[in-house]
């Protein structure tokens, strides 16, 4: 099965879909709320359908002129493996070289099994000149975690 034999779109996924498959991709919950605002505030994003069903999805967020991130690069399990991921990206990657300003900082976080489809697209590890950091706000404690 190749790329073409999936509809792609640009637009984001519903909030239910995109819950569904970030946890049949194995990627951290979030609370329905929280994917809700997140989806709205994308500044690009790609879809993957096959018969009508979400089966990858990616985004990219951001302030519109300096600073980008990709985030939510997933593939439904029985789907990985036949290009996916790598089409997602060159489709984001194309859309931040056409509409982004010059210069924009791009990031991203890699899960290891990534690393490898990023770099592809030019993408490298930060250290040592710096050190990508994080922190996960916890509402229950009012604190990172």
């Amino acid at each position: 099965m190749a790329a073409d034999d999936f509809d792609w779109q640009e637009a984001s996924p519903d909030v239910d879909e995109y819950l569904a498959l970030r946890a049949a991709a194995g990627l951290s919950p979030f609370t329905h709320t929280a994917a809700e605002r997140g989806l709205a505030g994308a500044w690009c994003a790609v879809c993957v359908r096959r018969e009508g069903r979400l089966v990858g999805m990616g985004r990219v967020v951001g302030d519109g002129g300096c600073f980008f991130q990709i985030v939510d690069i997933a593939v439904h399990p029985s789907f990985q493996r036949r290009g996916l991921g790598g089409e997602i990206m060159r489709r984001l990657t194309e859309t931040l070289r056409t509409r982004a300003s010059d210069g924009a900082f791009v990031s991203l976080l890699a899960d290891p099994p990534g690393v490898r489809l990023y770099e592809r697209f030019g993408f490298r590890a930060s250290a040592p000149a710096s050190v990508g950091m994080f922190r996960r706000f916890t509402k229950d404690s009012g604190d990172f975690t």
